[in-house]
């Protein structure tokens, strides 16, 4: 928790300065728009800098695995979600967006199919979870009802607790990693055939 708090308290600043979180928005007919204004705080955008900004690897296309990830399918809120069900809203995606069939969708046929007044559907997923633990923490919780000038004391709320109790374990889990490098042999790693019976 050391030194978390000072640095979410300066991520408060900058989200801030992009509008505040709303609980309850409107739900919008078109996904894409409840996405950025839910994720991202961005109200205003066209087709272009939507793609580029959910084009993770800046490849000029969008790979099933970023269809998952901008849809908020790799998210901890999705575990419900099967296999069956990710596949078939790729596949869905897919087949409005990539009508040439090439398994992923380049900016220039999103861009023609979004102008043609095709867009993104709301599968009943959520607003697209997609990003690290602090952004989705930052957006979501803490700059809904905590500010600036947010204490470590007040940040008592349940969101609060678990998010600083993830960054003690992967505090610790970093620690025991950090000490299993060190060792020369890990005693648990040698399977049990080759350990000699004392």
């Amino acid at each position: 928790m050391r030194g978390i708090v000072p640095a979410l308290l300066g991520l408060a600043t900058v989200a801030y300065s992009h509008g505040n979180h709303q609980g309850g928005a409107d739900v919008e007919t078109d996904w894409a728009t409840r996405h950025m204004k839910e994720e991202h705080h961005i109200d205003t955008f066209d087709a272009g800098s939507f793609f580029a900004l959910h084009d993770y690897d800046n490849s000029g296309d969008w790979s099933p695995d970023e269809i998952r990830k901008t849809y908020g399918l790799q998210d901890p809120s999705n575990a419900h979600v099967t296999e069956s069900q990710k596949e078939a809203l790729v596949r869905d995606v897919l087949s409005q967006f990539d009508p040439s069939g090439t398994g992923e969708i380049t900016r220039e046929e999103w861009i023609r199919q979004t102008q043609a007044g095709k867009r993104l559907p709301d599968f009943g997923y959520g607003p697209g979870h997609h990003g690290d633990i602090e952004y989705e923490y930052e957006i979501h919780h803490f700059e809904q009802f905590h500010g600036e000038d947010a204490k470590e004391e007040d940040l008592t709320h349940p969101e609060d607790i678990e998010h600083f109790k993830l960054h003690d374990e992967l505090e610790l889990a970093e620690q025991r990693l950090g000490q299993l490098e060190r060792m020369q042999i890990v005693d648990s790693n040698i399977p049990q055939k080759f350990l000699r019976i004392q």
